[in-house]
């Protein structure tokens, strides 16, 4: 938060009208996601992502029924709640279903965080970089779905194949001693649904500012406190959101979306790039300065290839944990449930993982 902060009031200090700029791109996606987060928030204490987890449960008897329906129920939370909701609420789901099923834990947990970044390329709102590329377009959310929807169906079959044979042997070994499953509580289901779809039409109708400035009300109001008991919620759940985090994240995306308006060079580079450079490009930037900041220089002036650009900065994390935001709130998330991945074995599967997930997505979109 510090760093990111810091970076912001610099380069308000030497350029307030490009930081005032950059601050304008940046704003909508992090109060969309702000937004998201509340409703799934609510969500998880509803008991919406138990009851899903139990359905995975029941129907992944085999590793591969497991695999694919932890794959199906992350990509549907990445599309319709942003993909750090998925990685924050469905981690310890998906370990406490593999656990259950006595499979080894590892090759679904990183399932979870690569389909989550490959899966986000679908909506505006499934990834915070979707919005700071596109923002100044103010494309609708169905032309969106038209322009990438092709390359979102590719790069998420390639993350399940590529989980697949990775790990082949570990998705189909079982372990002894099964615990117990957790039973979902009795829940009020129904406001918390009611929100994520007025959350995906928003996304889909509305101008990205407005529909953030939407989503963000709704999750508002739907997380707001209730009565005397609920007083102590407003802490917790202000904590969940990881308030520093996205805050830091904000002024330093903001910091160097005002560097790209005030040099040329990484407009200059994007412009003697084709697609499959461009989506090089944002990969490596990606891995260097997180994706958000990276989509705040790289989308600073108007881009030729924002789709292929997009698809390196969502698939591009999948090299490094801290890539993306999600990959930092998805090994919070694991630590807290009781596992501790390896960094290193995370960077081992991305080598495989990147280079054919967006070749996957660079074809479909090349095709489309």
């Amino acid at each position: 938060m510090a760093v990111g902060g810091l970076g912001a009031l610099v380069a308000a200090g030497l350029d307030p009208s490009a930081t005032q700029a950059a601050a304008g791109q940046d704003w909508p996606p992090f109060v969309l996601v702000t937004g998201l987060l509340l409703i799934g928030m609510v969500a998880r204490e509803e008991g919406l992502f138990d009851r899903a987890g139990t359905l995975v449960a029941r129907v992944g008897r085999s590793g591969i029924a497991l695999l694919a329906a932890t794959a199906l129920l992350v990509a549907v939370v990445t599309v319709t709640l942003n993909l750090d909701t998925a990685v924050t609420f469905l981690t310890p789901v998906v370990l406490a279903a593999a656990r259950h099923l006595r499979r080894d834990p590892e090759p679904f947990l990183y399932l979870v965080v690569a389909m989550a970044n490959g899966a986000s390329l679908l909506l505006p709102g499934s990834n915070l970089t979707n919005l700071i590329v596109l923002l100044d377009t103010r494309h609708l959310g169905a032309s969106f779905v038209a322009r990438v929807g092709t390359a979102w169906v590719a790069s998420s079959v390639t993350v399940v194949v590529v989980v697949a044979v990775l790990h082949r042997r570990r998705i189909t070994e079982t372990r002894p001693g099964p615990e117990d499953w957790r039973r979902p509580t009795a829940s009020r289901p129904l406001p918390a649904l009611l929100a994520i779809v007025v959350s995906v039409v928003a996304m889909l109708a509305l101008p990205a500012d407005v529909a953030a400035v939407g989503v963000a009300a709704v999750g508002v109001a739907l997380a707001w406190p209730r009565g005397a008991p609920g007083k102590a919620d407003a802490p917790r759940r202000a904590g969940q959101l990881n308030a520093p985090l996205l805050i830091g994240l904000l002024g330093a995306a903001c910091a160097l979306g005002a560097l790209g308006r005030a040099w040329s060079g990484p407009s200059h580079l994007l412009a003697h790039a084709g697609t499959w450079q461009t989506a090089g490009i944002g990969a490596a930037a990606a891995v260097v300065v997180n994706n958000l900041p990276a989509a705040s220089l790289l989308a600073a002036r108007p881009i030729a290839h924002a789709s292929a650009l997009l698809i390196g900065l969502n698939l591009g994390p999948n090299l490094v944990v801290s890539g993306s935001l999600a990959g930092v709130l998805w090994l919070q998330s694991a630590r807290a449930a009781g596992w501790r991945p390896s960094l290193r074995r995370f960077s081992l599967l991305g080598l495989v993982m990147v280079p054919a997930t967006m070749a996957a997505a660079l074809g479909a979109l090349s095709a489309h």
